[in-house]
């Protein structure tokens, strides 16, 4: 399904949607510390859905020939997984870098968004730091690159900008999206590529827009567990996204 513009209707639905997930989003931060688990934190996002009125996006989605449903509300990747991580019942340690990519379905329309946090609050290095820091803001510039009329590859090359500038590695086999009544549909939107080219934005779509960053090599392999995506090289990622609405001057982002 290609991404298109969205009715009143929809823009109302799917801006709450937004803000359920920036709830939810909120409350993990909070709640995140050494000891805790990933199976903790999926509880409390389902927990927090079904009292918002909203229903996990994640739950359930078809993995493929050969591949099971995905089991969780959230996927929550540590350290060297950059997406699509099962929660576990392994505590979380001081310093891990533990990535949740979150989606919320309301009112017929689904958000799409990822933070990565530092448990206990303090990275391990400076190299650790200025990977999650790079990455967020690598997100910002892609989010200012969107307007009508913009093309994917301006995003693309926003995204790319700052995180060569920091000397990190972009994922590239993982992309941004269409998002709202799917939670994947076209166009696809790397975090790389060359201004003007790719497709256009126009009022009224919705994207998700979210880089990808290691501090070593792009390449990835998918875990035995058939869902988990991992550095190749065995080096740490950070992984930012957010919901962007198209609007006739720029851009709204849902999900903060």
């Amino acid at each position: 399904m290609y991404n298109k513009p969205k009715s009143q209707q929809e823009i109302r639905a799917i801006r709450k949607s937004g803000s359920i997930l920036v709830s939810i989003l909120r409350k993990i931060e909070e709640f995140l510390e050494p000891g805790t688990t990933g199976n903790d934190v999926d509880r409390l996002a389902r927990a927090e859905l079904k009292r918002l009125g909203g229903k996990p996006a994640f739950l359930g989605v078809k993995g493929g020939p050969g591949v099971p449903d995905f089991p969780a509300t959230i996927c929550i990747s540590v350290n060297n997984a950059v997406v699509h991580g099962i929660p576990t019942d392994e505590p979380f340690k001081a310093g891990d870098l533990v990535g949740f990519d979150f989606g919320v379905l309301y009112g017929g329309m689904i958000t799409d968004a990822a933070r990565t946090f530092v448990v206990g609050g303090e990275a391990n290095n400076l190299q650790e730091k200025k990977l999650v820091e790079a990455t967020k803001r690598s997100i910002d510039a892609g989010i200012n690159a969107v307007k009508p009329g913009a093309r994917t590859g301006d995003i693309g090359a926003a995204v790319q900008s700052v995180l060569d500038a920091a000397g990190l590695g972009i994922v590239r086999d993982l992309v941004g999206h269409g998002v709202g009544h799917e939670l994947h549909e076209a166009p696809e939107i790397p975090n790389y590529g060359t201004r003007g080219t790719g497709d256009m934005l126009k009022e009224g779509m919705t994207i998700a827009i979210e880089p990808m960053a290691t501090l070593g090599d792009w390449r990835i392999y998918i875990d035995k567990d058939l869902w988990t995506i991992r550095t190749a090289d065995g080096t740490l990622s950070a992984h930012f996204e957010d919901t962007i609405l198209v609007t006739r001057d720029g851009a709204e982002i849902l999900t903060r």
